[in-house]
């Protein structure tokens, strides 16, 4: 009976032993995760300015967690139309901007406010009105045609008039033709963002240029169809610009580049390109 009692207590303090030394086992993992934290840079917060689409369109809360998550950065995201948002870096309100109006970009360098215009990616506008089409839209040829046949009819059209990307883009196809909005009642000028505008656009039935991204993030929310669809004069090109620090003082460069960098690289690339195939069944934005 001693015998026995003796080999079950050995049996026990092996087996404690055991458990202690696995134990120990996993110690240098938690410290080894730990070490892996990425630690915060100095100056931690960067300042975006950025046009309303891709912050509608959900594009940026998909991406900047990973960002943030691997470099440590914050990123403060003000959105606006392109034009409000290239005068918040002119202001000194920001360290980097994303928009899509190549001239309003390329003056924003002229004028030694950025440092290089990087585009990188692109979707297109489309044009969306009422599912019955009474200017008869569908079939264009291109947007201009289409505009031409929105003003002949005098089909109630909403237009963003805030000075963004969209509406130059918008400016761009009416060419000497803008309607009035003073006389011309049915053009409509919002003064508002892409998806406040096309919420209007529903609610009265009116036509709307707007980016294919936030319509496509919307459309279950509104009484619209998309009526014409990537025409040659519909491409929108997106860009990124480092706010120069040699004009503007109390930037975070450093920050802003490293966005820059990220947004640049081939893993942002990866989720860029696969961002809206699993609910729209179409990539949102393309790139360069």
């Amino acid at each position: 009976m001693k015998k026995i009692l003796a080999i079950v207590m050995a049996l026990i303090l092996v087996a404690g032993l055991a458990a202690c030394g696995a134990k120990t086992e996993t110690e240098p993992e938690s410290t080894s995760s730990t070490a892996a934290e990425v630690k915060a840079p100095e100056n931690p917060v960067i300042r975006l300015s950025t046009t309303t689409s891709v912050n509608d369109s959900g594009l940026l809360p998909y991406l900047l967690p990973t960002f943030e998550a691997e470099t440590g950065y914050k990123v403060e995201v003000q959105s606006a139309g392109t034009g409000a948002a290239i005068q918040k870096a002119i202001d000194g309100n920001a360290d980097v901007i994303l928009v899509h109006a190549k001239a309003s970009e390329e003056e924003f360098i002229d004028g030694g406010y950025g440092v290089e215009r990087l585009p990188f990616m692109y979707n297109y506008f489309v044009i969306v009105g009422p599912k019955d089409d009474p200017a008869g839209v569908k079939g264009s040829a291109d947007a201009a045609e289409a505009f031409d046949k929105i003003d002949d009819t005098e089909s109630k059209f909403v237009s963003r008039g805030d000075e963004s990307g969209t509406h130059k883009a918008e400016l761009k196809i009416w060419g000497d033709d803008v309607p009035d909005a003073a006389e011309d009642s049915w053009y409509i000028s919002a003064g508002q963002g892409m998806g406040a505008c096309l919420t209007m656009a529903s609610e009265q039935q009116a036509y709307c240029l707007t980016d294919k991204a936030t319509f496509l993030s919307m459309q279950d929310e509104l009484d619209l169809d998309i009526v014409l669809a990537e025409g040659e004069d519909m491409k929108n090109t997106y860009s990124l610009i480092a706010v120069n620090p040699e004009k503007i003082d109390g930037l975070n460069t450093e920050g802003a580049q490293a966005f820059i960098d990220w947004m640049l690289s081939d893993e942002a690339s990866e989720l860029i390109a696969k961002y809206g195939e699993a609910e729209y069944g179409v990539a949102l934005f393309n790139l360069l």
